[in-house]
């Protein structure tokens, strides 16, 4: 299976999760001086250690509300991609 083979919607869908979840993951590393390979791990465990901190959760809990947190920022940006190009498209 291909990207070619993958729906003009679906594609759109999946480019803007992938820019959304760059730009928080750029946004949570700016002025950090971590090598660009880790940007991700540094962002999860960022994201973790505020909820943990903020809300004085277990780890455990921390930990599974961050995979929440960029699981449904994931999925409401692949939404809003494919509802974008729907009303750009007008299909």
């Amino acid at each position: 299976m291909s990207i070619r083979s993958i729906n003009p919607q679906r594609r759109a869908g999946i480019f803007a999760a992938v820019l959304a979840l760059s730009a928080l993951i750029a946004m949570l590393n700016s002025g950090m001086d971590t090598p660009m390979i880790l940007w991700p791990v540094e962002a999860f465990l960022g994201v973790a250690f505020a909820i943990g901190w903020l809300t004085s959760a277990p780890v455990l809990l921390a930990y599974l509300l961050a995979a929440l947190f960029f699981l449904l920022l994931t999925v409401a940006f692949y939404l809003f991609g494919c509802w974008l190009f729907k009303i750009l498209t007008k299909h």
